[in-house]
């Protein structure tokens, strides 16, 4: 903690709010600046700061400044009860120990649930309907649902401003004789403006095969990257043309999984050989990032069941991957900051912290999102 936020931090626990000494607009000036781990401690200080905390103003103000910071939620579910998913928020410890703490009162996750961040929300499509979580305040809104049924289907935002949900639609019967019905299916993609609150029409597509299971997907320089499961084609989508053709050979040819992108380069960690690896849709290639081959051989090795990338601001990213400790899983993090050399070589460096999260017990992954806040 830096020398002036245990100042403030001092200063406001042994004061009336907001500060009486100061106007207002100098007390959010001076809490835009502290760093967003704090917030909770300061919401103990008085109703008023409980009331600025959760404040758009404040918000709007740390934007303005450009303190604004990347923040990572988990959805995560009890190993024995099927639907109990809940939003963990990755917190900072001033030790530089983090952990995942709930975040409440949200309402429960559908196990089926799609999470993308826009901005300072998460839009959470899922069996139960359509809502948005405002990460400042952690409140809910519900959504008018999607327009058409749709299934097997992924979600991810263009442009910062529009989310493309795209999936496989019934459209008609067809009598396959024998007395058996079968139903025609397309593929479709439904647009939500984030601007407006609204539904765009359906643009549904036949001269396409999406195939039925897609391991993962991402957005590259304003398109959209399908990667199908072993069996099935890969897509690229672009929106703008609203074109499909097929992923190219090279980025085809990982079996990536559980991958973020990062200044427009995509990075996933190849479990099979423990590599961090990395595709440059510009170049067309893979490459292996550097400098991480002890901290991997030391700690992702083994008993590895499943791993994630998250973007985590500019040139970093998270990897999370689990540990088998007591009859239960633990959750670590390692936060990496990403490096290109003059001749395109990208080397990793693992942060002075340590990177692990306490153990939170019996947990399935379902998703890691990042949020600026």
């Amino acid at each position: 903690m830096s020398e002036l936020t245990e100042q403030f931090l001092a200063l406001s626990v042994s004061s009336s709010p907001l500060i009486p000494p100061l106007p207002d607009d100098v007390t959010i000036d001076i809490v835009a600046r502290v760093p967003i781990n704090h917030y909770p401690t300061l919401s103990f200080v008085s109703k008023s700061f409980r009331k600025l905390i959760a404040s758009p103003t404040l918000y709007k103000r740390r934007s303005f400044l450009g303190c604004k910071e990347q923040r990572v939620y988990a959805v995560l579910r009890k190993r024995n009860i099927r639907y109990d998913y809940n939003f963990y928020i990755l917190h900072r410890k001033l030790n530089c120990r983090n952990r995942l703490v709930l975040v409440e009162p949200l309402p429960l996750m559908s196990y089926r649930g799609l999470y993308v961040p826009v901005g300072s929300k998460v839009y959470v499509f899922n069996s139960l309907g359509v809502l948005s979580i405002d990460c400042t305040s952690h409140t809910v809104q519900p959504i008018s649902d999607i327009p058409q049924h749709m299934y097997a289907k992924m979600v991810t935002i263009v442009n910062g401003k529009k989310i493309y949900v795209i999936g496989t639609t019934f459209v008609d019967d067809i009598y396959m004789g024998g007395g058996v019905m079968w139903k025609k299916s397309k593929k479709a993609v439904t647009v939500f403006d984030t601007e407006t609150q609204s539904w765009e029409p359906e643009l549904e597509k036949e001269d396409i095969c999406l195939g039925n299971y897609w391991s993962d997907s991402v957005v590259m320089d304003g398109k959209v990257y399908i990667k199908g499961s072993t069996n099935d084609p890969s897509f690229v989508f672009g929106p703008e043309e609203m074109k499909w053709e097929l992923m190219d050979e090279m980025m085809n040819s990982k079996q990536w999984e559980g991958a973020c992108v990062v200044d427009d380069v995509l990075y996933y960690h190849d479990v099979s050989e423990n590599l961090l690896r990395a595709y440059d849709p510009k170049q067309r290639c893979w490459s292996v990032v550097n400098g991480l081959e002890d901290f991997l051989a030391a700690e992702t090795a083994g008993s590895l069941l499943w791993s994630r990338t998250v973007n985590y601001g500019a040139k970093r990213l998270a990897l999370f991957f689990t540990k088998g400790h007591d009859d239960s899983d633990t959750i670590f993090c390692a936060e990496i900051a990403l490096e290109r050399g003059q001749g395109g070589e990208i080397r990793g460096k693992l942060d002075s912290c340590d990177g692990v999260i306490q153990e939170v017990g019996p947990f399935h992954l379902v998703k890691f999102v990042s949020v600026t806040v």
